[in-house]
């Protein structure tokens, strides 16, 4: 038990103490960064998706 709570005590204190937390500014600016480059990567991915199923549709119907 000792063991148990010696290392949820290391492991506040290093959450507290050592660990550098962003500002409310930089989480901010991340997250419009990341938003940003999640809807361009779905968009790629769609536009890709969406140009695959037409090109093997028409190679498809070829042969039907």
């Amino acid at each position: 038990m000792k063991k148990i709570r010696a290392f949820f005590s290391d492991t506040y204190d290093e959450l507290n103490n050592k660990v550098t937390w962003p500002s409310w500014k930089d989480l901010q600016s991340s997250v419009t960064v990341v938003s940003i480059a999640s809807l361009i990567i779905a968009s790629i991915v769609y536009l890709m998706d969406i140009s695959f199923s037409s090109i093997l549709q028409q190679f498809y119907d070829l042969f039907l």
